[in-house]
């Protein structure tokens, strides 16, 4: 019997030596001085399965400036963002974007190809609301994306709805407000994955990324007093799954940006985090001053169930990297989306319902077929 139990324990101990020769070894990155805790874990596995999504397609060729080439409006027709680039350059342009954005579908995703000119697709006018955000963030958030900049790839990569979008989270259908164990106010609701499943406020992002005027991220009060101290428990909560959000959208943990024995101590914060503080107030600023005005241009299959339009999020651009596309530079080969942005475009349709009559330059009526002469097919 005692052989039997100590069979049983060394093949038991084999076991657990086995799965842990097994398991992956972890790359620790030093961000700070020793001692301080300011590591960055990686798995080699995850960082080989994302440089396929972090690899940049080759630029376009530049063709040599042509002082004979004809204006821009005299070539494209209805040109009302990109007014400012030669003919060669806006071409250029155009089929990068095509590229960037609909690889598979071409210019027809948001071309009528035989009426260029034609507003006639929802998707031509988005695109416009999009270049024009492309060139704000390039000149107004440098303090977020440096000289680095982003261009349409660096959220689209190839697809025509980017991943990393966001909704406002309605919670699980069998949700109810109020039930055995009290009103939960939106946590310990499983499956949640923005708060990385954790019992946290499962939609921190309504609260904290939606617009200019979200509330302010804090989890210790400024002041002491009740009635004075607007910072509670619960938005203290929401702030945890915030970071709990940003973290896995990044790829990286806490020691990232903080340094965990004085969380809130910048002084002793990595300058990541004062990267990551520009970053939140760029995104409230896109959502607000972008997106909101896409969302009623879209049509209802692009909405969630409830009727929400999607906003950009950390996850839009970073898509698990600490830097989108590893950090590699595409700016400096389309300058054009460095240009220095105009107001917000403003014409044509803003309802996906008006994108049809609000054309300028829609395509006139197929004309009728003559009526089939009898005896014939």
């Amino acid at each position: 019997m005692v052989r039997v139990m100590q069979a049983a324990l060394w093949s038991s101990v084999a076991f657990v030596l086995l799965l842990l020769t097994a398991c992956e070894r972890p790359q620790a990155v030093q961000g700070g001085y020793r001692g301080t805790s300011q590591i960055q874990l990686y798995q080699p596995s995850t960082l080989a399965a994302n440089v396929a999504l972090n690899t940049v397609p080759e630029p376009e060729p530049v063709d040599d400036p042509d002082p004979e080439a004809p204006k821009l409006d005299e070539v494209y027709k209805n040109v009302q963002v990109l007014t400012d680039l030669s003919v060669l350059d806006f071409s250029r342009l155009m089929q990068a974007m095509s590229t960037w954005v609909a690889p598979e579908q071409g210019c027809s995703y948001c071309h009528n190809t035989k009426n260029l000119a034609s507003d006639e697709k929802y998707a031509k006018i988005v695109a416009r609301h999009m270049l024009q955000m492309t060139r704000n963030i390039n000149n107004t958030w440098k303090t977020h994306v440096g000289e680095t900049g982003v261009t349409c790839y660096t959220c689209h990569r190839g697809q025509p709805v980017p991943s990393g979008d966001w909704f406002k989270n309605p919670g699980l259908p069998t949700q109810v407000a109020s039930d055995f164990m009290g009103g939960k106010h939106g946590q310990n609701t499983p499956t949640m994955a923005t708060v990385g499943n954790a019992s946290l406020p499962y939609d921190p992002l309504s609260k904290f990324l939606d617009s200019k005027d979200s509330p302010t991220i804090r989890v210790q009060g400024e002041k002491a007093l009740a009635g004075t101290n607007g910072t509670s428990v619960k938005l203290a909560e929401n702030t945890y799954g915030l970071m709990i959000y940003i973290s896995n959208s990044l790829g990286v943990n806490c020691t990232f940006c903080h340094q965990t024995r004085a969380m809130a101590n910048w002084q002793q914060s990595s300058p990541q985090r004062v990267t990551a503080w520009h970053g939140i107030r760029m995104v409230r600023d896109l959502n607000t001053t972008y997106l909101a005005k896409v969302g009623p241009l879209l049509p209802e299959h692009r909405l969630s169930a409830e009727g929400d339009y999607p906003k950009v999020g950390c996850a839009t651009c970073h898509k698990g990297a600490n830097k989108p596309l590893y950090g590699s530079k595409m700016l400096p080969d389309y300058p054009e989306l460095g240009v220095g942005a105009k107001a917000p475009y403003a014409g044509g349709a803003t309802a996906f319902k008006d994108v049809e009559g609000l054309n300028p330059y829609k395509s006139p009526p197929p004309k009728p077929k003559p009526p089939a002469t009898p005896g014939t097919s």
